[in-house]
């Protein structure tokens, strides 16, 4: 029996893990209420167990509820929003395919990457930074190109655009085309309709509106977006993401369950009870909450004299707020004297917005009038008496 070791024990792990407590206010993840982070704690069960799922079915309606849709195809994908990006691409893409993606902040360039991997050629309909595509400059793309995909963020969170979505399900549809919809910054904190505005793949997070912790990506598959699925030339690229094999471990084809892979299921805890949360306040309550803070954010900006990126009201995103960062201030100071000073996190830009923009998240609990006073109180300080580097 071997009795040495190689490598010894690292010191690093000697002491029991200690975190502190900070406010999340930056473009994600959100702060977890205690319902939710207690059922984290639950004990473990076996991921083909009939408590594991009742759990799964749990979240399915759930699920059906905050994307407001009937679909079969309704589950939760375990892995990040990411993850979901790149199942609802690969599930619907093959070689030689075009994909149309919407190309007016930092997510084009990452679905463009996905969609090129599959085999797609990628065509860009362009919308200027901080506005939303609209539906004749879409319309226009897709008449012309007769593209597989539409591909559409709802919430841009690395500009704060919220991308209005009626009307365009419809278009796609007149041209064979499929809509897909990234809302992972918005399900739950903004209007969606999956069914009523003809959306074919849908797909969230859990780290942001619903203030679950991240590693579980919600997806939905219209009955349009299934025939696709199965008139595939050849399966899903990624055995992990096919919708055909995680949708059997999921129940959603009236067939005995199968095992699929070991689910994360205290994850699933968490976001079953972030979905109750969401049931027992109401889809329609939560919508009218982000916006009223949202509002209350933009109110107290303008009385400290910034400006948003986003300039049309009907544009911006409720639960994400780009923030201009005016001349004179560094925003590395602002983003570093915000965590340092206040133990508050504010998020400088993301791609295009780089060095433009600082962001302000209000995402499930943390969308009230308390904690957008806080944050407004910890900008104006932040901005007027920023740390020095070398305070830190």
């Amino acid at each position: 029996m071997a009795d040495t070791e190689d490598v010894c024990a690292p010191a690093s792990l000697a002491e029991p893990l200690r975190v502190p407590h900070k406010s999340l206010m930056g473009a994600g993840p959100s702060n977890a209420p205690p319902r939710v982070m207690h059922a984290g704690s639950l004990p473990l069960l076996g991921h083909m167990y009939p408590e594991t799922f009742q759990v799964m079915d749990d979240i399915k309606d759930g699920l059906r509820y905050v994307f407001q849709t009937k679909n079969p195809v309704t589950l939760c994908l375990s892995c990040a929003g990411h993850g979901g990006m790149e199942a609802a691409l690969a599930n619907i893409l093959e070689p030689g395919d075009t994909a149309v993606i919407c190309k007016n902040s930092f997510w084009f360039d990452r679905a463009s990457y996905m969609a090129e991997r599959q085999g797609a050629r990628v065509v860009a309909a362009e919308a200027p930074l901080g506005q939303p595509l609209s539906l004749e400059a879409a319309e226009e793309a897709v008449a012309k190109h007769r593209p597989r995909l539409l591909f559409l963020v709802h919430g841009d969170t690395s500009a704060g655009v919220q991308q209005p979505l009626e009307g365009f399900g419809a278009m796609c549809h007149k041209y064979g085309t499929l809509l897909v919809v990234d809302t992972v910054a918005s399900l739950g904190g903004a209007p969606l309709y999956t069914d009523r505005w003809e959306l074919d793949v849908v797909y969230s997070g859990s780290q942001k509106v619903f203030n679950a912790p991240p590693g579980l990506s919600p997806i939905t598959f219209s009955p349009r977006a299934m025939k696709r699925v199965l008139s595939r030339k050849q399966p899903c690229s990624v055995y992990f993401y096919d919708i055909l094999k995680v949708g059997e471990y999921w129940g959603c084809f009236d067939k005995p369950r199968s095992y699929h892979h070991t689910c994360p299921v205290t994850l699933f805890y968490a976001l079953r009870e972030a979905l109750a949360l969401v049931a027992e306040e109401g889809l329609t309550a939560s919508w009218r909450r982000h916006q009223l803070a949202a509002q209350r954010l933009h109110d107290g900006l303008e009385r400290l004299g910034l400006r948003l990126l986003v300039e049309k009201p009907e544009h911006r995103l409720a639960t994400v707020t780009a923030v201009l960062v005016p001349d004179n201030v560094d925003w590395t100071a602002v983003t570093r004297t915000a965590m340092a000073r206040h133990g508050t996190e504010i998020s400088g830009g993301l791609g295009p917005t780089l060095g433009k923009v600082v962001r302000v998240g209000l995402m499930g609990v943390n969308a009230t009038p308390r904690f957008v006073d806080r944050v407004l109180g910890v900008l104006e300080d932040a901005i007027r008496n920023p740390m020095p580097k070398s305070s830190l």
